[in-house]
């Protein structure tokens, strides 16, 4: 962490003055801060971040499981027809993700180019802005500098991963700055993509974890990683590279390759917590290049075909939140070979595991033996994670030990699938080695591709239903050593599927895994989904048209349109007991222009960037 030095008792010679000098981490032209109206700010604490306020929206899906439900019912089925707008704010140009917080009525939204802001959560109004002075070659490129998913709260500091590799607290009341500290040197490609989380495990000391983008030429094995700084002083407590080196756990699953050219990064959603175990589950992306021809120099078979193969490639990885340390990892898909990515949020969750066999293609015969026996005992239900990867596939698994529980293709099962089975006693995962790229100029149709994004899914506790936004959507890829990634791709569609319903949310029963297409739509998405107490779901379109439908049968009970194209961001929050339902438009890096793609005819507006809330008249 920088520092501000005082050069002389003229420049400090109060004392107020003198320790805002040297606590201040960077100099003062660096932040912009407006002056705010005096406010009853109540500061959040670890108790808060386990057990939020439902008025409050304090980290990206709401709690730590990653449910993205909200006990609020004001709105529900009976009158969510009455929803009209409250307040609407432009935001500033560029690329932006973000999915905005709320706490005792002040909604704290990050802008493109590293731009934050405490608004007045009930009309809009400004309270604060934090404006970061970044260097001039960032300060020209949008997409390095508005990626960053989320923010994060604690006892009195919002917290931000800024494009120059800091993470950086601000004050909560005025947006001034509080500290920072260098994550990664920016100029070696490393992006802050994720956003942060603040998790206090059980040594209790709080921590902001946030993981990395190593997405060019200019990156190696050190850019990518998940790091944890102390949430009240920014100094570094851990770090876990997500790619595996000689020595370490799945070091020897990369073929040989040194260790620099290992890359495989957490890019997506943050993690998720369990405060029991003190674990923290996060996603890893695909190995870079795309193509294991490229990655091993035209040696296809350099690498194993079956798990583990170039860890923690495409894994979910359990990490104890006050060390760092891997508890355990399972790889969904070994060896990539289509730049698929698991890098999103895990939904954590406690049901019975009783997967039907009719609905669901791969059943661990140990999970059947726990079922029975757990019967037997009085308590059949058990905690779980689920996830859905930018490929598609749906896995349940223990998140006591990763223990592999059942897994099935998804939105459809198709011969062109990412894999060709999974090896039920033991979990591993083989992969579709026809559909492998092993020469220039080789042809493949992949399934899926991007077929969900970091536009996060969201859990009913209600009906035990997950929803999950997802594009029937594939990808062409023709083998090219000349090219960056060892490939071309296009898009491409699904032999047989539907161009109406190009777009679907899917229902899955958690304890069967039986799949609901609950809405289908020609019209791809970005928008985060949201369920909540009144019984309803909240998604938004590329169309700019933002539902609310019945959670249980789909219907669409409500509809609107706003000014772009619904960029993730959808929350719910109360001010004065009255509810509101956000959403955030604008451009997203690499989602955005795919799905579009398939629906040439829809030209919604480009780089919409707004803010828009509704609540009942």
């Amino acid at each position: 962490m920088s520092n501000r030095y005082c050069f002389s008792a003229i420049l400090c010679n109060l004392v107020a003055a003198f320790l805002f000098c040297c606590i201040t981490a960077r100099p003062a032209e660096a932040q912009s801060a407006a002056s705010a109206p005096p406010r009853n700010y109540v500061p959040v604490t670890a108790e808060m971040l386990l057990n939020p306020d439902p008025a409050d929206w304090l980290m990206y899906s709401r709690t730590y499981d990653s449910q993205r439900f909200s006990p609020l019912s004001e709105i529900n089925r009976q009158n969510v027809g009455q929803l009209r707008m409250a307040w609407s704010r432009g935001m500033g140009a560029g690329i932006h993700e973000n999915i905005p917080l709320v706490h005792g009525g002040v909604m704290y939204v990050a802008n493109p180019m590293n731009v934050i802001q405490a608004l007045d959560a009930t009309n809009g109004d400004l309270l604060w802005e934090y404006r970061r002075k970044l260097p001039d070659d960032l300060s020209k490129s949008v997409n390095n500098a508005g990626r960053a998913r989320t923010l994060a709260i604690f006892e009195d500091m919002i917290y931000l991963t800024a494009a120059d590799g800091y993470v950086v607290a601000l004050d909560a009341r005025s947006g001034a700055l509080r500290w920072e500290t260098v994550a990664h040197d920016y100029k070696t490609g490393a992006q802050h993509t994720t956003g942060p989380m603040v998790a206090q495990g059980k040594s209790g000391n709080a921590k902001v974890i946030s993981g990395r983008s190593c997405p060019d030429a200019r990156t190696t094995r050190s850019g990518c990683f998940i790091v944890a700084h102390d949430a009240r002083t920014g100094k570094e407590v851990w770090r876990f590279y997500t790619t595996a080196a000689p020595g370490e756990p799945g070091g020897d699953t990369w073929g040989g390759l040194i260790v620099d050219q290992r890359m495989a990064s957490p890019w997506g959603l943050p993690g998720s917590f369990d405060v029991t175990r003190n674990l923290t589950y996060w996603g890893v992306a695909n190995p870079r290049p795309h193509t294991r021809m490229k990655r091993h120099n035209g040696n296809v078979d350099a690498i194993p075909r079956e798990a583990p193969s170039e860890l923690y490639s495409n894994s979910t990885i359990a990490l104890d939140v006050d060390t760092g340390k891997l508890t355990w990892y399972y790889q969904h898909l070994p060896g990539d070979d289509w730049d698929s990515d698991f890098a999103h949020d895990r939904v954590l969750l406690r049901t019975v595991v009783a997967p039907n066999p009719a609905e669901v293609k791969w059943i661990s015969p140990r999970a059947r033996r726990d079922l029975a026996q757990s019967v037997a005992q009085g308590d059949a239900t058990r905690d779980i994670t689920l996830m859905v990867g930018e490929p598609g596939g749906l896995w349940a698994l223990d998140r006591a030990t990763g223990e592999f529980l059942w897994a099935t293709p998804f939105p459809y099962d198709t011969p062109n699938f990412i894999l060709s089975h999974i090896d039920v006693e033991t979990g591993k995962t083989h992969m579709n080695w026809d559909m492998v790229t092993k020469a220039d100029g080789d042809v493949h149709l992949i399934c899926y591709s991007n077929t969900r994004g970091y536009w996060p899914m969201s859990y009913h506790p209600g009906n035990q239903s997950l929803y999950i936004p997802y594009h029937d959507d594939c990808a062409e890829k023709t083998g090219n050593m000349g090219s960056p990634n060892g490939a071309l791709s296009k898009l491409g569609h699904r032999p047989g599927a539907d161009p109406n319903k190009f777009f679907g949310i899917g229902k899955v029963n958690v304890s069967t895994g039986k799949i609901t297409r609950f809405y289908e739509s020609r019209i791809g998405s970005n928008g985060a989904l949201l369920t909540t107490a009144g019984n309803l779901l909240f998604s938004g379109d590329l169309n700019r048209r933002f539902r609310a439908f019945d959670a249980d049968s789909g219907k669409v009970l409500w509809e609107t349109i706003v000014g772009g194209i619904i960029q993730n961001s959808t929350i719910t929050y109360a001010v004065n007991g009255k509810q509101y339902v956000a959403v955030l438009t604008g451009d997203g890096v690499s989602h955005t222009s795919g799905p579009l793609g398939m629906t040439p005819d829809i030209k919604p507006p480009r780089g919409h960037n707004a803010i828009y809330v509704f609540a009942l008249p």
